[in-house]
């Protein structure tokens, strides 16, 4: 397996510390909003790439932090509770009320807890001790309550975001309320303002800064040196490079290799509240009633690419949706006609055999999905061929079928597609739509072709229903 390291920019053998086992730490969210599909994206990258591993074997722990103390909580904090004195109580209220709601949202979407999940708050005594070692080794210093991270004992700083720190330090100021030595210095802990939250720290009351967090967190769960550290691409500087300070400076060895993903825009813009293209996961839910359609756009590309997201491109990930649900329709009344198991066991087609060394193929480069979906599709349209016979369908293939829809199944799985999940029925009143398909057949009979298209029109329009003429009769399914 490959992949692509951020800090050597290029592909690499992942090979893990321990074998078999892999260690995977994520930036999770600052829970100061409801999330958004832009929060989805990372999130359901990182869930497949742990998915995919597993399914090669991999013992995988997949570490998530939560960031629930910092300037943009604190600043929610008092827009929404203008009238409440407390700070402190108002801040923890709304940690929690968008900590649930991403919570929530990941699993509308079937995206995956982590096997960790740390919030900051839970560290602030670790990170305390953190930040004693990089004093005492000469990597931080304090300053009237304050901590900072020294950069000139940084080594190869900007080694990540590949920027030169001669020019960096060219482009850096320092605001009169700062008081660190050098403009690139940042802060590790920070003095308290009044009402806001603070802990008690060798320096005074304050809280953390945000960087230091995640280096505290990695290293407690997965150990100084671990597999993989991932985020999106818009962390890489200055969060990811001032990690890297923070850990080096405290002599530990950190992340081998580094991954991040692409952003998403909407119709080429940066989604934004202010631009009005805020899409919150809500928001997409209710109006599409399927996270698979997200995740199939998704999966169209690299996750290390922007993806563009725009209505048109959620109507093609519809169609490629249906792709999969119209196959397994057509397999589940062939196996219901013949009387056959569907859960008959048979040795594993060409078709399958075939899906599966191209699927893993493109996962194992860099994780490849678009390719990987692609595998899976031409899955689909090699079963289609395999049905038709010269009566329609291929006789004696059933147990066949069966087994290639488990196949496709299961590797769709892997992208937590739910394309095997009957939902064709759901919330559609049956027997009226019997009834109606009874009269449509009644009216071709006497040929009359107005009236038939009229009632496939009203179950179309009404019912959401979709109607497949076969050789054995009518037969239908819920619209996508």
């Amino acid at each position: 397996m490959k992949i692509y390291n951020s800090l050597t920019r290029k592909k690499e053998d992942l090979v893990p510390i321990s074998e078999k086992k892999i260690g995977m730490y994520v930036c999770g969210p600052t829970v100061y909003d409801e999330p958004h599909i832009g929060h989805a994206r990372s999130a359901y990258i990182f869930d497949v790439i742990r998915r995919y591993m597993k399914h090669k074997g991999y013992e995988v722990t997949f570490v998530r932090n939560i960031t629930d103390v910092d300037d943009k909580i604190i600043n929610k904090a008092k827009d929404l509770f203008r009238e409440k004195p407390d700070l402190i109580e108002s801040t923890k209220e709304v940690s929690k009320k968008y900590l649930d709601a991403y919570n929530r949202d990941m699993k509308l979407l079937g995206i995956g807890r982590p096997d960790r999940e740390p919030k900051a708050t839970e560290y602030i005594p670790k990170m305390i001790e953190f930040i004693e070692e990089l004093i005492r080794r000469g990597a931080a210093y304090a300053v009237d309550g304050d901590v900072y991270f020294n950069i000139k004992a940084a080594r190869d700083y900007g080694k990540l975001s590949k920027q030169n720190m001669e020019k960096m330090e060219i482009g850096a100021r320092i605001s009169s309320h700062e008081k660190k030595k050098d403009g690139l210095d940042f802060a590790l802990w920070k003095s308290a303002k009044e009402g806001e939250p603070f802990w008690d720290s060798p320096w005074g009351k304050g809280r953390p800064g945000w960087h230091i967090e995640c280096s505290v967190m990695s290293s407690d769960i997965l150990g100084d040196e671990f597999d993989i550290h991932g985020g999106g691409i818009d962390l890489i500087f200055p969060h990811h490079e001032n990690e890297v300070a923070q850990s080096e400076g405290a002599g530990k060895k950190f992340a081998r290799h580094w991954m991040h993903n692409g952003l998403l825009t909407i119709a080429g813009e940066k989604m934004a509240k202010s631009l009005g293209n805020f899409i919150s996961i809500q928001d997409f839910i209710k109006r599409y009633r399927d996270a698979d359609y997200l995740k199939l756009l998704f999966l169209n590309t690299h996750y290390r690419h922007p993806v563009d997201y725009t209505e048109e491109k959620i109507g093609e990930m519809k169609a490629q949706k249906e792709r999969f649900t119209i196959l397994f329709d057509k397999i589940d009344r062939i196996v219901k006609k013949t009387g056959a198991s569907p859960k008959a066991a048979v040795v594993p087609s060409k078709i399958e055999d075939e899906m599966k060394r191209a699927f893993e193929e493109a996962m194992d480069d860099d994780f490849n999905t678009p390719l990987a979906l692609a595998a899976l599709f031409d899955a689909v349209t090699a079963v289609n061929k395999l049905m038709i016979g010269k009566d329609g369908f291929n006789p004696g293939g059933t147990d066949e079928l069966a087994s290639a829809k488990r196949a496709i199944a299961r590797l769709a799985d892997i992208f937590a597609l739910e394309i095997e999940k009957d939902c064709s029925k759901e919330a559609v009143d049956e027997a009226a739509v019997l009834k109606l398909i009874e009269k449509r057949n009644e009216a071709r009979k006497r040929k009359d072709f107005t009236a038939a298209d009229d009632i496939r029109r009203k179950l179309s329009e009404e019912f959401g229903v979709v109607l497949d003429d076969t050789k054995d009769g009518t037969v239908w399914r819920k619209k996508a």
